[in-house]
């Protein structure tokens, strides 16, 4: 599912104008990245936790020729489901 068909579901679920949904979901977005940015979460209750990891720098390998390279530090957007969407995908 992509985020035009999010809001297409959102709008049929919620009776929203479309035009209202799709704000929403970008209104979402615009959320999360903006929390995410500044190191902060999000949590959904029965969703799960939108969170930053921290990943050390570390040495890799070029595949193509084999050769050693530094891999700097970096931040990453994680997530975490919640057990109810857990136990939903698991047909439980």
């Amino acid at each position: 599912m992509n985020k035009t068909e999010l809001a297409q579901n959102l709008a049929e679920k919620t009776d929203l104008p479309a035009g209202q949904a799709k704000a929403a979901v970008d209104a979402l977005a615009d959320i999360l990245t903006e929390t995410l940015s500044r190191g902060g979460e999000v949590a959904i209750a029965g969703l799960g936790k939108f969170s930053v990891s921290d990943r050390a720098a570390r040495q890799g390998v070029n595949p193509a020729t084999g050769a050693k390279i530094e891999i700097a530090a970096s931040k990453a957007p994680k997530f975490t489901a919640a057990k109810a969407l857990k136990d939903a995908v698991n047909g439980k």
